[in-house]
């Protein structure tokens, strides 16, 4: 017989290996734990999302039957004897309790990520009937395929084989108090739990067109892809702005987008005058309602947009003021010539008029 060590306090065995002739086995029970796992509230999960999955374990199993064995002991009378069988035989209904149960969950594909810490979770025990319930984190990648997944869950877990009845000869050997030698048989199994991915939209930026330019307003377009199965109802676009850049329309109606197809928004977006010239990098979501009616919003997608520098031109005014400058001087120029025309003229009449005297 093999005994294990105490699984509780009022455990008689307590370590105890008792050989053939001090104990009497009245009866054998048929059954054993039966374990099932599934997760508690909807299976059907959403892609990108992270969450404590609820897996509830329940016990189902059963007792087939029990069977009567040849067995008695000395110096016992029928009567009293069969009142010790009989109690034994309460003590076999133990077979379908689970005790020191352990699961820890897996993920089955590489899609699905399962929080290492802390993974493993453990059940003192569990009777036949009962439930317990597991909390594991999880997350699903963005990208997983919409579709039915399993995950895996391994449990280990002891049960109660047999019960023999401690004789009254265990006192010769300084043994007292313990009425059963109980064995117990370790088990191992992997549980499945199906999981689905709910099938859904999914966006992404395929084009942008347009530049900012510093201390103006610029219309910039941004066109969004919905590359997954399922129609996004009432789609908006919205960008997230922050300075140096501002919008006074930071939303935009799509309307519905369904699989393949894209739609594209158009965003009046100013920067200021210092802003650095430089790529700039605007969040942008969409919100759309799903197949179930509900509101959603997809993950969030960058949107880069140049940034350029102001051209160098001249205002009308600098204008006028150049062409009064260069008028004035074209002017003075003018007279300053007209001045030493007049001048060199002058001297010539001078010069004939002294000739004419000599």
């Amino acid at each position: 017989m093999t005994a294990f060590p105490a699984l509780g306090d009022d455990d008689e065995t307590n370590f105890l290996v008792l050989d053939k002739g001090l104990t009497v086995d009245y009866y054998k029970s048929y059954g054993e734990p039966i374990i099932k796992a599934s997760v508690t509230g909807d299976p059907e999960l959403k892609r990108g999302e992270t969450i404590d999955l609820k897996v509830k374990i329940a016990n189902i199993g059963v007792i087939d039957g029990f069977k009567r064995l040849n067995a008695n002991q000395r110096r016992i009378n029928d009567s009293t004897e069969e009142t010790i069988a009989l109690a034994e035989m309460e003590e076999e209904k133990e077979v379908t309790t689970a005790k020191d149960i352990e699961a820890a969950l897996q993920s089955g594909t590489k899609y699905i990520e399962v929080e290492p810490t802390a993974n493993l979770r453990s059940v003192a025990e569990l009777e036949t009937g009962d439930t317990e319930t597991l909390s594991y984190t999880i997350k699903i990648n963005s990208d997983t395929p919409a579709g039915d997944y399993e995950l895996l869950l391994p449990v280990s877990y002891q049960y109660q084989k047999n019960v023999k009845t401690v004789t009254a000869d265990t006192v010769n050997f300084g043994i007292t108090g313990v009425e059963y030698s109980r064995e117990y048989e370790k088990k191992n199994e992997t549980l499945r739990i199906p999981i689905s991915i709910k099938s859904g939209p999914k966006f992404e930026v395929t084009s942008i067109s347009g530049s900012l330019v510093q201390g103006e307003s610029k219309l910039i377009n941004v066109t969004y892809k919905n590359t997954r199965e399922e129609i996004a109802r009432d789609a908006l676009a919205r960008i997230i702005i922050m300075s140096p850049l501002s919008t006074e329309k930071s939303i935009v109606r799509l309307g519905d987008i369904g699989p393949g197809e894209e739609k594209t928004a158009s965003f009046k977006i100013s920067a200021d005058k210092e802003a650095l010239v430089k790529n700039y990098g605007i969040n942008s979501e969409i919100k759309y309602v799903d197949e179930d009616g509900e509101t959603s919003f997809s993950e969030s997608m960058k949107v880069s947009i140049p940034l350029e520098a102001t051209e160098k031109k001249f205002s009308i005014t600098g204008i006028a003021i150049i062409l009064i400058i260069v008028i004035a001087l074209y002017q003075i120029m003018n007279i300053h010539r007209k001045r030493n025309k007049n001048d060199k003229n002058a001297s010539s009449e001078e010069n004939a008029s002294g000739d004419e005297n000599e």
